[in-house]
């Protein structure tokens, strides 16, 4: 066997431009392979965190028809002393026209409660959040984004100052933290977002109505996200007269699951598209290795006159292939890392990290021994086929 590989090296070394021309179709293949499916992970990694970063035990309920029996704030009270069930914060939004001073600009308007805080896991970085004293005296308080707070009002220690959402005047009692370290951050502190009482929302737009239809649910301190669904799900059964389709609940997992089992797809697909690139390049080792037989056609003879079995010259061109493609292979998988280390760089600003995939290494280098076998086996079976005398008397 070392004898075959040292043959190999030997023959690859005397055509070193027609070698690496053979290579470049597994390099390729190999590149493509690590280089997609390590991206498809990272990406996969990076929605992943950021929808954790939401909150694991978070629960989203939507409900489309209320049976005329629609849900308050007081039911929402209530239902938060039901075991398995933590905090319950009402959800609704609107765009309005956010100015200040002679700047102005479109702004999405939050209107939630003091819950909400603590369930989406909001960090305020200056003064406070909505307090349930604001909810219930239906204060014209809000709570700003970075985006706001430097964008409009044109500096972020704004506590105190006075910003007109839609004509009517909110005092600024916070200013949210700029969590750049996830993709969430984009829609929590990067974007041109306020947080006001469900209640003043109520007044500030006509769309918004004391009837909830959508609101965050958070497990108890000790229980799981599966007892608060279940504890939830059933009240809202008990409701809406046991018509499941009345409402929706969603949780946080349920997201992330579906998330990965698209990931999942998405890295098959790409994985098999440069399986195929590694395909194409056996067919070029194949290709190489019958022209390397056809001219090495009297070497057999001489070798199988002087006693040399099948079995020898069989595994002196197998070796050759298979040492070709795991050549390839090692050259593809050092550029690979070479591209994601790049990639990593640019998309820096994303908090992306792409890194080699261990798994997938292994499984282009088992697929490129594989490849060299498959596609090495004939013409070595040929060369070890030739009789010596025919092979002895070759022209060509």
């Amino acid at each position: 066997m070392i004898q075959s590989f040292k043959m190999a090296l030997k023959s690859i070394a005397g055509n070193k431009l027609r070698s690496f021309l053979t290579m470049l179709g597994i390099i390729i293949g190999v590149m493509a392979l690590v280089v997609l499916v390590s991206i498809a992970n990272g990406a996969t990694s990076s929605v992943t965190n950021s929808i954790s970063s939401l909150g694991s035990n978070l629960l989203t309920v939507s409900v489309s028809d209320d049976k005329g029996v629609p849900i308050k704030q007081s039911t929402l009270d209530e239902w938060t002393k039901v075991a398995g069930i933590g905090q319950i914060a009402p959800y609704s939004q609107t765009s309005v026209t956010g100015k200040y001073g002679t700047t102005s600009d479109t702004m999405t308007v939050y209107g939630t409660t003091s819950s909400y805080e603590d369930i989406q896991q909001l960090s305020v970085e200056m003064g406070r959040f909505i307090k349930s004293t604001d909810v219930d005296n239906n204060s014209y308080v809000c709570v700003i984004s970075q985006a706001v707070a430097t964008d409009i009002i044109g500096y972020e220690d704004c506590i105190g100052q006075t910003i007109s959402l839609d004509g009517m005047k909110f005092t600024i009692v916070g200013v949210l933290a700029d969590d750049s370290s996830s993709l969430t951050s984009v829609f929590k502190s990067s974007s041109l977002v306020a947080y006001i009482p469900y209640t003043t929302l109520m007044r500030l737009s006509t769309d918004v109505s004391s009837d909830i239809t959508t609101f965050y649910v958070s497990a108890e301190e000790d229980g799981t996200v599966d007892d608060a669904d279940t504890a939830i799900t059933s009240l809202l059964m008990d409701r809406f007269e046991q018509d499941s389709d009345a409402f929706d609940v969603t949780s946080q997992n349920a997201v992330e699951e579906t998330t990965s089992s698209v990931t999942s797809v998405l890295e098959m697909l790409l994985g098999g598209i440069a399986g195929i690139s590694l395909i194409v390049g056996g067919i070029g080792i194949m290709n190489i290795m019958l022209v390397t037989v056809t001219e090495r056609t009297k070497e057999i003879g001489i070798r199988k006159a002087v006693g040399a079995g099948r079995g020898v010259i069989l595994k002196q061109f197998l070796v050759e292939a298979i040492v070709i493609c795991m050549l390839g292979c090692l050259i593809g998988i050092a550029l690979s890392w070479v591209i994601l280390q790049l990639i990593s760089v640019v998309a820096s600003s994303l908090s992306i990290t792409f890194s080699l995939d261990g798994s997938v290494v292994l499984i282009a280098v088992a697929f490129c021994f594989f490849i060299g076998v498959v596609f090495g086996l004939y013409p070595a079976n040929k060369a070890a086929k030739m009789k010596p005398i025919d092979a002895l008397h070759y022209g060509g």
